[in-house]
């Protein structure tokens, strides 16, 4: 990390598991834990959470995010909820592209642009994730295939708005399967990505960039991570639902 130049950001993505009231205890068990951090700290919880989690993480240094969010303001989508909704109840953060979405439920490049757009739009920071899966690593094609879903999602973001995008480097072969990159792997791509973002806006522009590593990060495995100077950060899914060991992640980050 190079909290020179830009903030780091240890955030949990808590994927479809707890109930409102398991959101407000777990989340009650981890801000004693995570109150001196010098990071931002973020817990991106489900839907029906959203409310207990504003609720429990308020006066806190804890912000909240969500794990999606439609491209539309409004119309006849069921099942949906809106960028505008989430901002209107106060949400800050929102998490668009994360590969179980692209795997399950359909989501494309240009789908994820959309999201991207309606996110900067109301006004919410986005953490923009992007990876490649094990057999796109092993042709070596890794960067053509985040290039790809970088410049894509990018589209039309201004170096202005593009300071309201974080973006997480999630190996998909990494996720929720114990394995993770190693340090050097990540710290290989995490820098490609800024070479990238430089190459489409200026090298400030790019510095400014959190650049997030998920994908099976842990309390063991954090420090390593995080001392790679373009490791900026973690989204955290299985580690983030353990108070103490979510807490070991963001002391990392300090």
């Amino acid at each position: 990390m190079n909290k020179q130049l830009r903030k780091a950001v240890i955030a949990g993505n808590w994927k479809m598991n707890k109930t409102p009231a398991e959101a407000t205890a777990l989340i009650n068990e981890i801000k004693p834990l995570v109150k001196d951090a010098t990071c931002e700290v973020v817990v991106c919880v489900p839907f029906v959470d959203l409310h207990a989690a504003l609720e429990a993480t308020a006066g806190t240094n804890i912000k909240v995010g969500a794990e999606n969010c439609h491209w539309a303001e409004n119309g006849a989508f069921t099942g949906e909820i809106s960028a505008q909704m989430l901002k209107a109840i106060g949400v800050p953060y929102v998490i668009i592209g994360h590969s179980e979405r692209r795997q399950y439920f359909g989501e494309t490049d240009v789908t994820v642009r959309d999201r991207v757009r309606a996110a900067l739009n109301a006004g919410l920071t986005v953490i923009l994730c992007v990876g490649e899966l094990l057999s796109e690593r092993e042709q070596n094609i890794t960067m053509e295939v985040i290039g790809k879903q970088v410049k894509i999602a990018l589209a039309g973001v201004s170096a202005e708005e593009l300071k309201r995008i974080i973006i997480a480097y999630e190996p998909v072969w990494a996720i929720g399967t114990g394995l993770t990159a190693t340090a050097e792997q990540a710290e290989d791509v995490n820098g490609a990505i800024r070479a990238l973002i430089a190459s489409l806006y200026t090298k400030e522009d790019a510095d400014g960039v959190t650049i997030q590593y998920g994908g099976s990060m842990n309390a063991k495995n954090a420090g390593e991570l995080l001392s790679k100077p373009n490791v900026d950060g973690g989204l955290i899914g299985g580690a983030s639902l353990k108070a103490p060991d979510f807490a070991t992640i963001v002391m990392a980050a300090n």
